[in-house]
């Protein structure tokens, strides 16, 4: 498995993209489901592109429990990442040939137009202002954005209202800390999730915001240190970004997912990662835009 990571630095509550390292080597897991023959797909789209060349590279988190989260092996884990492979298998790509790149909330955008990746299936919530410049298969899983306070709520938070005058830490660029300043202008922003959770021990800030299963994973990785509040405040429908404009692929992911979800293969691959935390929930009716 080769890896490449996105490195970002972080000052005064803003991220600064700085690059992709290189890439090390390190055994695959297994595909989760059957790899594909290789179909004869037309010539010129995406799909013969990346068929003929049995590799695909794809952009994930790499420290988002439940969804994608680095196993210390170079193989992210996760039901972002079993997406991922089963996108690959269906264009006849193996596990191993999926080259996983670290995308973090503020570089998903310029990590599918740069082209150093082919997609990123990475908690990507869908909305308008992303469609601008990407383009999305899905969604694919629905999720809504939460709170995570200590133990116990020593604040009393019952939902984002209670934020006013209290500090949250997020993540720059994503959805979370927009939705967020509609509650609180006392915003701390970091490149990471899991760089919030030292704020949130020390009381530097009241909680951490971002969508429930998310927050749901840390609270099971620190079990005991936790808790998640519990009064979504919003919807995320989550979606793989692709290149803008890029129809044909759009509509083979799209028919990937779908037949995940009509032939149960959607519910194995939640309730071997998300599912051990989790309820299965139904998934959500696919935007064929």
């Amino acid at each position: 498995m080769r890896l490449s990571k996105g490195f970002v630095a972080v000052a005064a509550a803003a991220v600064t993209v700085l690059g992709l390292s290189a890439c090390t080597d390190s055994a695959a897991p297994e595909s989760s489901v059957e790899v594909d023959e290789v179909a004869d797909f037309e010539d010129g789209t995406t799909m013969a592109r990346l068929a003929e060349a049995g590799e695909i590279t794809i952009g994930t988190k790499f420290d988002q429990p439940l969804f994608g989260l680095d196993d210390g092996s170079d193989n992210p884990q996760g039901f972002d990442a079993e997406i991922g492979k089963l996108v690959a298998a269906k264009l006849g790509i193996p596990a191993d040939g999926i080259t996983w790149v670290e995308t973090v909330s503020a570089n998903r955008e310029p990590f599918i137009q740069n082209g150093d990746v082919d997609l990123v299936i990475a908690t990507y919530t869908i909305n308008d202002a992303r469609k601008q410049v990407v383009s999305f298969a899905g969604p694919y899983y629905q999720a809504g954005q939460d709170l995570l306070v200590l133990e116990g709520n020593p604040d009393g938070i019952e939902g984002a209202e209670d934020l006013a005058g209290k500090a949250v830490c997020t993540v720059s660029g994503s959805t979370s800390e927009a939705n967020v300043a509609e509650y609180t202008d006392d915003i701390i922003a970091t490149d990471t999730y899991s760089n919030c959770l030292e704020p949130l021990r020390t009381g530097a800030v009241a909680a951490v915001t971002t969508d429930n299963v998310i927050l749901a994973g840390l609270a099971d990785q620190n079990e005991g240190e936790f808790e998640v509040v519990g009064a979504p405040f919003t919807e995320e429908p989550y979606g793989i970004g692709l290149a803008l404009d890029d129809t044909d692929f759009r509509m083979f992911i799209n028919d990937t997912l779908q037949d995940a979800e009509d032939d149960g293969t959607w519910d194995e691959l939640w309730e071997k990662t998300a599912g051990k935390v989790l309820d299965t929930p139904t998934p959500p009716t696919i935007d064929r835009y």
